[in-house]
């Protein structure tokens, strides 16, 4: 008969896997109190959560939340970060403590119904934020349209400047 925590425990990490579109999958042997909650506070603010699992426990949720796949990842010490909004922010954020502390490990993850390998996080950590690709994306619909306006002002620009030398020249003559 499963223990009411345990049971508890396991409804939660299943709506969590159902909630979030998209997670990671770390090991965090060796890292201490003082980086995790570094993590942590990085991960929030690139919009992540980072829960420390029970593998067991995680296991036998993600078979009642019909992600089975992940059950090979799920050995060792193992931390979920689950994302809210953009996937990128988390992965980077998550790259960058890697490459700072050498202690994380990333075992892969889960991407809007795909099983992602640690290579493919790596691969999203490289990739602009969403934030960025909008901001791209305005700046190539804005430039031609700029350059359009410009073309338009050229002409009245033009008669501007011919009008300002001839009631330049007719003050010089007078």
């Amino acid at each position: 008969m499963p223990k009411p925590e345990k049971v508890a425990a396991v409804n939660e990490i299943v709506d969590d896997l159902k909630t979030h579109p998209s997670y990671f999958l770390v090991d965090y042997r060796g890292i201490t109190v003082s980086e995790a909650t570094e993590l942590r506070s990085k991960l929030r603010e690139a919009g992540a959560e980072l829960k420390v699992v029970k593998n067991t426990l995680a296991l036998r949720a993600a078979g009642q939340a019909g992600m089975e796949a992940v059950g090979p990842m799920l050995e060792g010490p193992t931390a979920i970060a689950y994302c809210v909004d953009d996937p990128v922010g988390p992965a980077k954020a998550i790259q960058d403590f890697t490459k700072a502390t050498k202690k994380l490990t990333v075992k892969g993850g889960f991407l809007r119904d795909h099983l992602i390998a640690a290579s493919q996080v790596e691969e999203l950590a490289s990739l602009p934020s969403r934030d960025e690709l909008v901001a791209k994306v305005i700046g190539g619909i804005a430039a031609p349209l700029y350059g359009f306006a410009t073309v338009l002002t050229g002409p009245i620009r033009g008669l501007t400047i011919a009008l300002d030398q001839i009631r330049e020249q007719k003050a010089q003559a007078a």
